[in-house]
């Protein structure tokens, strides 16, 4: 599940996304480089070869528990909208490092107010925390092998939270 924050808000919009899509989303957040390229990573390198830049991601609708997304692409031939799912959508803006938008009728429609937010999406790692920083970096790399992305991307994190303590 992604969870999207509204700014200067308790309003949160929860998106429900496949297996896939989060490994993908999870990869580009972790800066993590597959032996071979993703479906993501492909289609940003044929937007940027095409002289494209994906300029932000629109959630622009909301029917039948089914979330619609919009690529805001600027071409040499201006400005060009692209439908696409919302997880797709949200891969690429995570990996052209754009912005995420949605509408007042998305979030009226689709949005969670919490009582706390400071409280609500705390991060904890568990047992990874307790692992010497050689071990994780062995973990990651089985991980990695084994394509299991999902887990590496919390390894990953245990690792950096490692070095910034040291």
């Amino acid at each position: 599940m992604l969870v999207f924050e509204e700014l200067n808000s308790s309003r949160r919009l929860p998106v429900i996304v496949g297996n896939f899509e989060a490994q993908a989303i999870a990869m580009a957040l972790e800066r993590m480089k597959p032996r071979r390229p993703m479906t993501h990573d492909l289609f940003k390198k044929t937007i940027v070869e095409l002289g494209g830049e994906l300029q932000k991601v629109l959630i622009y609708k909301f029917i039948d528990e089914v979330f619609y997304a919009r690529l805001i692409l600027i071409t040499a031939k201006g400005e060009l909208a692209i439908d696409a799912r919302t997880s797709d959508a949200v891969a690429l803006a995570v990996r052209f490092g754009c912005q995420i938008f949605t509408t007042e009728e998305v979030m009226s429609k689709a949005s969670v107010v919490l009582d706390d937010p400071t409280k609500a999406f705390s991060n904890k790692r568990g047992r990874l925390q307790d692992y010497s920083l050689e071990e994780l970096e062995r973990i990651l790399e089985n991980l990695l092998k084994k394509e299991d992305y999902r887990s590496a991307a919390r390894v990953r994190s245990a690792i950096e939270a490692k070095k910034r303590k040291s």
